[in-house]
């Protein structure tokens, strides 16, 4: 009984000698530390005592036994894993086993596999060779984006573009400016204007757009821009030249200039259907000698037409309070343009006002409805240009009266909506001459006719804008213009074409007639072959034998494809007018891409006149470009270098 009692006594002390022993081994274990840098999987179960600060004598540790290995060979380790703890060392055995080993053996084959090799260490410190394609590429997009960022060339030896060209292709070597602006930039042009030149060499018809221009360094330019749809029905707009022009500007001068300019890019007067331009009196001079059909610039017009019927207000008094009103709206603007005091208290005044943060604008004699704008704006701020300007005694004066500002509002009221359409018809990448007789009927029944509650003045202005236009736009040659633009936009068609103006239909049929047999003449002549020279080392044709279907087929079955006859083009026409339009808001090019072969002979006309622009905006787009290209720090550019670089930032 005595041996069984302390047998029990044995094994109820037992748990407790054995958590002991497992707090013992986790505090040693704790105790070691790991190998510095090592990265074999045998320091899993080997570290070092914290005294040992060089870290010479490993211990176990499943066992707590030191074990010799100098300068941190693992030899000795992996025997005694072996030898002591054979399921460790089996379990060691697997984890080297696998190819993502942490094992020494396999790291530095993991890092010799992946260093590269002594050429390929030797070819990323060396430069291109400047004729490799790597070199010819970057080269060129610095110089496309000098071209069409408008920068200048010296920028390619500033140290800050350097050194971003440096980071992004440390072995790409900038050549100097004198090799963009001798090699580059003239390599470039002639790319260009080759492809420029392939896009208007098979264009059957065309329009322009011109005007001058004098840079900053006084020197006259003439911008020539060509307007037309390619096969793809794609209104495309090229500019052909900004070239200088010294010679006097008369109208028998433009007229010269402009003829030499379609000489040297190969194009035909024939094909010519349109000049666009403002209406300075030397270019309806050209344009007559030219014989040429010349569209007055609606925004050109409509600004005109503006300062005319401001000028014809009556009685004089009224005249005199309108330009009084507008010339306090001008000094009101100038005072606060020139004081970053006023402008501080302005924004002060707009946030406590709840009024949209806008700056004030300046009228610019060159820009079309900038006066409009101006009073717009001074009309939304008002309020808190009148506190601001209370707040001074030096700028009481300035404070607009209640008859200022109602004669303003009369103004904007009349105005504000018409340069809306001087935007919108402005643009080159969408057809807007059709638009001109829609706008013009517009104007006449809604937006320039007299309401209810429109004040005197305002009644005036709309009465002198529409009979200023409709005088301008009566012209006859200007008329048919029109109305053949209208009726081959399949969205308006004879809606906006009154009833004496319906010998356009005529017209149509007469000009498809007429060029029906010059295009299947022209057909014969070029599917024909040519006659064969008496050469004899030429082979002479074989004489075929003819066919039994030869002798049926009739005269005029002699070409496969014959012009159409006037009763045809007649009958397409009726069936275009008869056929419903699109939506006002479908791209009439997109209409005609999808039944040019419906229409052919109406497409052809379409492609004609839809391509004509509405405004002369793309001269002043030109001018824009050069006026950015000849700054202040490159108002010395030669001429020629003015041309090339406008015509690559127009059309890269």
């Amino acid at each position: 009984m005595l041996k069984t009692r302390d047998t029990r006594q044995v094994a109820v002390s037992c748990p407790d000698m054995q958590q002991t022993e497992t707090a013992t081994q986790a505090a040693q274990e704790e105790a070691l530390l790991p190998k510095r840098g090592g990265t074999s999987v045998i320091w899993l179960h080997f570290g070092f005592n914290s005294t040992d600060t060089e870290q010479k004598t490993p211990i176990c540790k499943l066992c707590y036994k030191t074990i010799p290995a100098s300068d941190g060979n693992t030899t000795n380790l992996f025997y005694h894993l072996q030898k002591a703890h054979e399921k460790e060392y089996s379990r060691i055995q697997k984890i080297r086993a696998k190819p993502s080993c942490g094992t020494t053996g396999a790291i530095w084959e993991k890092k010799n596999y992946s260093q590269p090799k002594i050429q390929q260490s030797f070819a990323q410190g060396t430069p291109y060779e400047k004729t490799s394609q790597r070199h010819k590429q970057i080269t060129e997009a610095i110089s496309r984006y000098i071209c069409k960022g408008m920068a200048p060339v010296y920028v390619v030896e500033k140290d800050s573009f350097r050194d971003l060209v440096k980071v992004l292709d440390p072995r790409y070597v900038m050549p100097g400016r004198k090799h963009f602006s001798k090699v580059e930039l003239p390599r470039l042009y002639d790319a260009c204007r080759a492809k420029v030149e392939k896009d208007v060499c098979s264009v059957m018809h065309y329009a322009l757009t011109t005007d001058l221009w004098t840079s900053r360094d006084t020197q006259p330019y003439m911008s020539v821009t060509i307007h037309f749809i390619n096969k793809d029905w794609t209104l495309c707009a090229r500019c052909l030249q900004t070239a200088y022009f010294p010679e006097d500007h008369t109208g028998g001068m433009l007229a010269q200039g402009l003829r030499d300019t379609l000489e040297s890019w190969g194009l035909q007067e024939c094909h010519l259907v349109c000049v666009t331009t403002d209406n300075a009196t030397n270019n309806i001079s050209a344009m007559e000698l030219n014989q040429w059909e010349r569209l007055q610039c609606f925004g050109h017009r409509l600004q005109l037409a503006i300062e005319n019927a401001l000028k014809a207000l009556t009685p004089v008094s009224t005249k005199q309070a309108v330009e009084r009103a507008v010339g306090v709206c001008k000094k009101v603007v100038s005072a606060f343009s020139k004081s970053w005091k006023k402008k501080r208290e302005l924004a002060k005044a707009q946030a406590v006002l709840g009024l949209p943060p806008h700056q004030l604008i300046h009228e610019s004699p060159t820009r079309w409805g900038s006066r409009q704008m101006m009073i717009d704006r001074f009309l939304e701020q008002e309020k808190a240009l009148s506190q601001v300007l209370l707040a001074d005694k030096k700028t009481r004066h300035l404070v607009p009266s209640w008859q200022d500002v109602a004669l303003l509002e009369s103004l904007n009221k009349a105005l504000g909506p018409l340069f809306e359409f001087t935007d919108a018809l402005s643009g080159e990448s969408y057809v807007s001459v059709s638009f001109l007789k829609p706008v013009l009927h517009l104007f006449n029944n809604e937006i320039l006719s007299q309401k209810d509650g429109d004040t005197e003045l305002t009644k005036a202005v709309k009465d002198g804008v529409l009979k200023y236009l409709n005088e301008k736009y009566d012209d006859h040659a200007t008329n048919n213009l029109l109305d053949m633009a209208t009726l081959v936009d399949p969205r308006f068609k004879t809606a906006y074409i009154k009833e004496e103006r319906m010998r356009a239909a005529a017209e149509l049929v007469d000009m498809v007639g007429a060029t029906a047999p010059e295009s299947a003449q022209t057909a014969a002549a070029s599917s024909s072959p040519p006659a064969a020279e008496d050469d004899p080392e030429l082979p002479r044709p074989t004489k075929k034998k003819k066919s039994l279907g030869s002798y049926f087929k009739k005269a005029g079955q002699s070409t496969t494809h014959s012009h159409p006859s006037r009763a045809s083009v007649e009958l397409e026409l009726s069936m275009y007018l008869q056929t419903p339009g699109p939506d006002s808001e479908t791209d009439p090019l997109e209409r005609w891409k999808q039944h040019e072969t419906n229409f052919p002979s109406v497409a052809r006309l379409a492609r004609k006149y839809l391509c004509i622009p509405a405004t002369s905006s793309s001269s002043e787009r030109a001018f824009s470009a050069s006026g950015n290209i000849i700054t202040c720090k490159r108002s010395c550019l030669k001429p020629n270098t003015v041309d090339q670089l406008v015509f690559l930032a127009l059309n890269l």
